[in-house]
């Protein structure tokens, strides 16, 4: 039975708008994103840096959602802990492009050196849909660590 018969054309149209909708929210959004930079910052504060790494790099934890994870470089571009590839970790990204040439990781650290919060764009691959993506990631430097939060851009 096709849906045209089933439902009719407006009944598809309402359906087509509504898988959109659960689609959009199935990606986290730029106050998520800062929110869960925030709570990873708190979490540090309170529970020192090793605690923080080993909780960021729970796939399953609490600083994942959905295609938002949290991330910590050093101001060296090393990664200290990652929600979402751990093979990441202990690794110097600083010479790392996006498909377009960028080398966000150096800049990123150049951005976080002036010790204000920043949102930064590139393309990365989106742990959800596999794909490499338009990404937009919230920093907030804090010592000489940068603690990092994205979202995906559709």
């Amino acid at each position: 039975m096709s849906l045209r018969w089933k439902f009719g054309a407006p009944g598809i149209l309402v359906l087509a708008g509504l898988l959109g909708q659960v689609q959009a929210a199935e990606l986290a959004t730029k106050p998520e994103a800062e929110a869960m930079v925030r709570k990873g910052l708190l979490y540090l504060k309170a529970n020192g840096r090793d605690k923080t790494y080993t909780e960021i790099n729970k796939h399953e934890g609490q600083f994942v959602d959905r295609d938002l994870y949290l991330v910590v470089y050093g101001m060296d571009g090393v990664v200290r802990a990652h929600g979402a590839n751990a093979k990441m970790i202990g690794k110097n990204l600083m010479a790392i492009k996006d498909v377009d040439g960028k080398a966000f990781i150096k800049e990123r650290v150049e951005l976080a050196k002036k010790k204000a919060p920043f949102w930064q764009d590139y393309k990365f691959t989106n742990p959800v849909s596999g794909k490499i993506e338009p990404k937009s990631m919230y920093c907030v430097p804090e010592d000489d660590l940068i603690v990092c939060g994205g979202i995906y851009l559709k």
